[in-house]
């Protein structure tokens, strides 16, 4: 779309803006991207400043603020925290505010998003107001429609232009330059300064190169898999061996890289991805994996997308010419292992079988001593639980844990229906739901989190701006780099906290939705007395059920959503209980 069409759209759009008795009321709602390192304080800022512009003229005042700091436009309103606050305020008559002032709609929108969520404004009464309209659109207005689309057009062709310039600029650096483009380093490798960043702007913001040399500790572990292999040891054998000999895992040798995971013992797979990573030849290797984004729900495509790592064909994988950091292994050891790595692929294995029985709490009880999800077992006729120490898992938790812990079905279903149909039959069930919605409450109460979190967002940006004073004045870039690089991760990490708090604070039932949703469970009594394993384990789960086994107490604890509870004890701990001595 030209310049011209879009002004002469913008000129035959223009509404009659008419001031009302009195102030209107504005609820401001922006956004800004974490995807290209923007400051979200400064895009709030100028994002209101235009928005405030615009409702100047007729006494507007903005009344509260819905601004959501994310990874991707492409996030649907819906799914956005705030963004999906203000939606559900619309239909508050008590909401405070009187229309949604947006400042700038590339931002708010990506794609059929406007389209999408107009009509919960119209529905509710609630004008929606954007600089490139010159005021409220007008939904029966096509050129206000029109504008609005391309806006949402232009928002997703910057983005996708945007990926595909980056990704050409990345596969040229690694293939011609070997420049390491970031992410954690492979188990064996540490990462070292590699000088100035040769882009001025991110020298100016003391971004540094990084590359990969051999980790003192790691790096004689990786050789030793790489031997076994050769020697004809699987990666199962390997993960086995290396956790008989107390060696740390990739994760609990860096734990500050891998937060994420346990850190609970060497896998097969672990092994297996080391033994074919090409990077211990000591070259640069892009491209091994892509992000695909697929549809959230294929009967709700207003939800989005969402993204998922999958694995390229070796044959697209983009390898520097030259060798780049010091090899941990040779050519010749690398492509050997890798033919017996595919011909381990080729061989035939067996279909797993799927289980042909059931069991009332599939995926819903947990180990005490390991926090472990306990897994079904079928023995003398009947569906026990279990929680198997395997060697991998030894090393962590082996004191004080039993080599395997039992626990059976028929000993706790009818404790577990009991209470089940006590607190939510008819008699109790109002103080229940009371329970839960007080729980609930509680839980929900993370005001005083929040705030900390953004003043430790703030906190980090002034120091971010105090550094880039102090560079500009002549100090040592050198070490001011490391300043800013030390306060970026501070601030990203401060900003993760708060996304994760506010998007929980905003996640609860009111008294309303939980009563409706057990009322549409029936009479529990009579559903569970000839329900169907399946079935049980339906109900269990909307719930929201959970139950964790505790060997040592012979304590079975059950929990629906915050409520915890303590049914029974096991008679004989983690051996396979034959009677319940009276309890």
């Amino acid at each position: 779309m030209t310049d011209e069409l879009v002004e002469t759209l913008y000129r035959t759009s223009q509404p009659a803006i008419e001031p009302r008795a009195g102030a209107l009321r504005f609820a401001f709602w922006g956004r800004c991207s974490t995807e290209d390192m923007q400051e979200p304080e400064s895009s709030k800022r100028w994002q209101r400043t235009l928005s405030e512009a615009l409702i100047q003229p007729v006494g507007g005042e903005i009344v509260a603020e819905y601004f959501d700091i994310d990874e991707s436009r492409s996030i649907p309103p819906q799914r956005r925290p705030y963004a999906r606050e203000l939606l559900a305020q619309l239909g508050n008559p008590d909401r405070g505010f009187d229309a949604v002032v947006v400042g700038e709609p590339q931002r708010a929108f990506y794609g059929n998003q406007f389209g999408n969520t107009i009509p919960v404004f119209d529905h509710y009464g609630v004008q929606m107001w954007v600089p490139e309209i010159g005021g409220p659109i007008d939904t029966a207005n096509e050129a206000h429609e029109m504008i609005m689309n391309m806006y949402g057009g232009m928002s997703k062709g910057e983005r996708n232009r945007d990926r595909i310039r980056v990704k050409a600029a990345m596969r040229d650096q690694a293939r011609f330059e070997g420049r390491y483009l970031g992410g954690r380093p492979p188990y064996g490798y540490m990462l070292v300064d590699a000088g100035p960043h040769p882009n001025p702007r991110k020298a100016a913001e003391g971004r540094r190169l990084r590359m990969l040399v051999p980790d003192p500790v790691a790096a004689p572990v990786v050789r030793r898999i790489f031997a076994d292999r050769l020697r004809g040891v699987g990666p199962e054998a390997i993960a086995d061996r290396l956790n008989q000999d107390g060696i740390a895992c990739p994760s609990a040798h860096d734990p500050a890289r891998n937060s994420h995971r346990d850190g609970d013992g060497w896998q097969g797979p672990t092994v297996a991805v080391i033994l074919t990573n090409p990077r211990y030849t000591g070259r640069q290797v892009w491209g091994r994996q892509r992000k695909d984004e697929v549809l959230i729900d294929v009967r709700d495509v207003t939800l989005g997308h969402t993204t998922r790592f999958r694995w390229n064909d070796p044959a697209e994988w983009v390898w520097s010419a030259p060798r780049v950091h010091e090899a941990i292994v040779d050519d010749e050891t690398f492509m050997q292992v890798q033919a017996l790595m595919r011909a381990r692929e080729g061989e035939v294995k067996p279909r797993p079988r799927r289980s042909r029985h059931k069991y009332q709490f599939r995926t819903l009880m947990w180990c005490g001593l390991c926090d472990r999800r306990m897994e079904g077992s079928w023995n003398n006729g009947k569906p026990h639980y279990r929680c198997k120490l395997t060697s991998r898992r030894r090393p962590m938790h082996g004191v004080g844990h039993p080599t395997t812990v039992y626990v059976r079905e028929e000993l706790i279903a009818p404790e577990i229906e009991a209470w089940l149909a006590s607190a939510f039959g008819p008699a109790n069930v109002s103080a229940t739901i009371d329970a839960l919605v007080a729980a609930q409450s509680a839980d929900a109460s993370h005001q005083a989190e929040i705030d900390a979190a953004r003043a430790e967002v703030k906190a980090a940006a002034d120091k971010i701006d105090r550094y880039r004073s102090a560079l500009d004045a002549g100090a040592d870039p050198a070490v001011v780099s490391q300043w800013i690089t030390d306060a970026q991760a501070q601030r990203l990490a401060a900003q993760q906290r708060l996304d994760a708090v506010t998007a929980k604070s905003q996640e609860q039932l009111s008294r309303t939705e939980i009563e409706t949703m057990i009322n549409n469970l029936g009479d529990l009594t009579a559903v569970l007395a000839d329900a169907d394993p399946d079935d049980k384990n339906q109900i269990y789960t909307d719930l929201g059920l959970t139950l964790t086994y505790q060997p040592h107490e012979r304590k079975m604890i059950a929990q629906v959503s915050l409520d915890d509870h303590v049914l029974t004890k096991c008679p004989r701990g983690d051996l396979n209980p034959h009677a319940l001595n009276g309890h």
